[in-house]
Order: structure tokens, then C-alpha cells, then sequence
């Protein structure tokens, strides 16, 4: 059965002799971009569900290619890339990509984010009037908030947060995006955030000490993990 049809942007040889067999077994049919203007070019030409983007391309830094393919497409971009540096990666994602992953990967893992990715772009529409995530129903026009079919009252801006993450459920959020969301002002004291996401961590999670549904992505931002995410 088909999963989709995948973009892979990369110049490396070996890891696209490597990755492409892995995609078409488990589904996906294939391009190839060797380059930041075949990538742009791609996008356009094939429409497809996925981007993997590496970073460090010959014609162009990958966070362009980010911004390019922003201006007319929303299709789900993953960074796989060797850029370790925690700035690369808060860059890309403030640019537009959806997640990241550092080489070198572990298939599973990659496959995983993938899955996430399309389904989330699939299932749960920008405009969409209700999210629902696992025990979480989040109902946008009226700002109700549920936890295993119970309310939860949030302040303000404990609801603009969760709202932020659950647009992008399954995907990290950058710190100065949430910023965005909750002060209206994307260098504000990155304290403020950690004070809010502890709140709102006391009233969603079971064990916030231990969380697992608003996860911290250490230096880059938050990522909410939900299951069955429509």
C-alpha cells in the first residue's frame, strides 16, 4: 500500500543509496533532489507529502530552501541533518520545519517522525474547529479544554500555549514561537515560558515531575505528544 509520496533533498550518495530502498519498502514512493533549487523546483512540480531536507546542500543553506517552500506550500518539512548545533536546529523549525532529526538516525525513529508528520498535516487542517489527541479535546472556538472527558479550566495564556502546541501536535515548538503565542513578543524572558509550561504540566499531566505529554526539547522548545491525533 502506498504511504505517500516523499521528497529527499540530500547531495550524500551513500545515505540516499541507503534511505530510498528503506522508503519504497515501507511504501513511499521516492524523489530525488540533489540541490536547493531541485528541492524548490520539486515541491512544485510533484506536490508531495513529504520533505526530508538535509541542511548543508551545494547550491544553498536548507533554512532557504525552508523559506522558499513556505511562501506557497505547507507540506510537512523534516530537517535530517548533520548540524548538531541546537541554534541550526531552533533556526530551521522558525523557519517553517516541522521536526528534526540529527545524522546519523535510527530508521525507526526517522520512520516514526514521518508518520507523524503526514498524519498530522492529513488529519488536522489549519482551521480545524476541534483538536482531539490521546485522553486531550481541545475545542478552539470556544476554548474548552478537555482531559479524559473531563474540563480543565487554563488562564489565557496557559490556552494560547497548549493551542500552539496542539496545532502542531507531534511537532516541535520553538521557544521564541511559543513566545509568540503567549506574549506577543517572540524575545521575551524565556522564564516566563518555563513558569507557564510548569502550570500547565500540573494540570494535564499525571505525574509532572515526569511528563509525558508536553515533552521539553532541551534548548529548543516543547513538543505535545499525543496518540490518534484527528
Amino acid at each position: 500500500m502506498t504511504q505517500g509520496h516523499v521528497l529527499l533533498v540530500d547531495d550524500e550518495p551513500a545515505l540516499i543509496s541507503v534511505l530510498q530502498p528503506v522508503l519504497k519498502a515501507a511504501g513511499y514512493k521516492v524523489k530525488i533532489a540533489g540541490d536547493g533549487h531541485s528541492a524548490i523546483s520539486g515541491v512544485i512540480a510533484h506536490d508531495p507529502d513529504l520533505v526530508l531536507l538535509d541542511l548543508g546542500l551545494p547550491d544553498m543553506d536548507g533554512k532557504e530552501v525552508i523559506r522558499v517552500i513556505r511562501k506557497s506550500s505547507q507540506v510537512p518539512i523534516i530537517v535530517v541533518s548533520a548540524r548538531h548545533q541546537e541554534a541550526e536546529k531552533i533556526a530551521a523549525l522558525d523557519e517553517g520545519a516541522d521536526d528534526y532529526v540529527n545524522k546519523p538516525f535510527e530508521i525507526g525513529e526517522l520512520m516514526a517522525r514521518m508518520r507523524v508528520a503526514v498524519r498530522r498535516y492529513a488529519a488536522q487542517p489549519a482551521n480545524a474547529a476541534v483538536f482531539r489527541g490521546g485522553p486531550l479535546k481541545i475545542d478552539f472556538a470556544r476554548r474548552e479544554v478537555e482531559l479524559m472527558g473531563e474540563p480543565v479550566k487554563l488562564s489565557p495564556k496557559e490556552y494560547m500555549l497548549l493551542h500552539a502546541l496542539a496545532r502542531n501536535a507531534g511537532q516541535v515548538v520553538t521557544h521564541k514561537r511559543l513566545l509568540a503565542a503567549g506574549w506577543n513578543n517572540s524575545t521575551a524572558d524565556l522564564q516566563y515560558l518555563r513558569v507557564y509550561m510548569g502550570l500547565l504540566r500540573q494540570k494535564l499531566e499525571e505525574n509532572p515531575s515526569e511528563p509525558e505529554l508536553i515533552i521539553t526539547e532541551p534548548g529548543v522548545g516543547y513538543r505535545l505528544i499525543v496518540s490518534d491525533i484527528g
